[in-house]
């Protein structure tokens, strides 16, 4: 298994795979629901550049042999808090670790970018996210013994503190991360 994180943005060549999944997993669960609303579509809602270092963002993939199996981004919620948005896993790739990893990578560099906490939302209809993000050490702000349809989406927040080693590292040998950046 030959895997490393290459951030990049959202409108990638090497991020398309993953977007797409993405935006037809949200259609397929919440079509419908949103539709009748008139709200728009979560894939729809942000741009490219929201992502980019320089609006405070950020997106990574994680490649496994050049192709990517995960992924995730960041933008900027307020000097101190980045909101997590697009994380996701290959359908085929999933319930092997990947999204903690990715997890993992995100809280880092949104740690060296100057964020010390991390604020997501998920669906009503994305039970498995939350219990994702649920054992990476995030709180919910949600009351899941509500109707969770009628809360739509269920907020977490996590405090964030110096990150360890992450995968990037390890593979370096235990040394400082190393980031692939592509335009």
């Amino acid at each position: 298994m030959s895997m490393r994180f290459v951030y990049t943005r959202t409108d990638d060549p090497l991020a398309k795979l993953l977007v797409d999944e993405l935006t037809f997993e949200y259609d397929s669960r919440y079509g419908e629901f949103y539709a009748q609303s008139g709200e728009t579509r979560e894939m729809e809602k942000y741009g490219p550049e929201v992502f980019s270092p320089a609006e405070g963002g950020n997106f990574v993939l994680l490649l496994d042999g050049g192709k990517p199996v995960s992924g995730g981004g960041f933008k900027r919620l307020d000097p101190v808090t980045a909101e997590l948005k697009r994380v996701w896993t290959d359908s085929t790739r999933r319930r092997q670790g990947l999204a903690h990893l990715v997890l993992t990578e995100l809280e880092a560099q949104a740690w060296r970018q100057g964020y010390r906490s991390i604020y997501l939302t998920t669906g009503f209809r994305q039970p498995e996210a939350a219990g994702l993000y649920l054992s990476h050490g995030y709180t919910g702000l949600y009351d899941p013994e509500g109707d969770l349809q009628a809360q739509r989406r269920l907020p977490f927040r996590k405090v964030l503190a110096a990150p360890g080693p992450t995968l990037q590292s390890r593979l370096n040998g235990g040394g400082p991360a190393t980031q692939e950046l592509r335009a």
